[in-house]
């Protein structure tokens, strides 16, 4: 039998594993509140439907991250307080995001989230916690894919400079 082949919830965590559990747990966290805050500043229905939606995928991807922590003995990180549901109208327009804003910071977050999955897919030594970020990968890959459609109908993509070869 070779090296960590048994069960892999019986094996424990290395550090670099831990590391990626508990720092993923961590700005899951956080990106939870902001998108809860993003809700209130959100005008566009889709764009409210879409942070809804990607809070619960949060909460479940906590869940399980926090689960395994627990069962290894590590303390887990502080977590923000719910924010209160507000109306947009409520906030005044100097102080409130637009939705082009709160979808190119979700796009972002996304982007951060797939490198992270991806290293920490590539530092796992037990193949149960790299095929947990393989799957935190694929949800976040399906999820860019949405805001991109978002961005792209609503009109929010802001093109970058579009390369011409000097043929044309």
């Amino acid at each position: 039998m070779g090296i960590m082949s048994g069960s892999q919830q019986k094996e424990p965590l290395h550090y670099g594993e831990v590391f990626s559990l508990w720092s993923y747990l961590s700005v899951s966290k956080g990106a939870h509140a902001r998108y809860q805050t993003f809700y209130n500043h959100a005008g566009d229905q889709e764009l409210k439907r879409l942070l809804e939606e990607l809070a619960r995928g949060i909460e479940q991807e906590t869940k399980e991250v926090a689960e395994i922590l627990k069962a290894n003995g590590v303390v887990l990180p502080p977590s923000p307080p719910e924010r209160s549901v507000a109306d947009v109208e409520d906030i005044p327009v100097g102080a409130r995001l637009n939705d082009p804003e709160i979808s190119a910071i979700i796009s972002s977050d996304i982007a951060q989230g797939l490198v992270a999955c991806s290293q920490a897919m590539g530092g796992a030594l037990r193949e149960d916690i790299a095929i947990l970020f393989g799957q935190f990968h694929m949800n976040k890959a399906q999820a860019g894919a949405k805001v991109l459609r978002l961005n792209k109908e609503k009109g929010w993509v802001v093109l970058p400079p579009m390369h011409k070869s000097k043929k044309d």
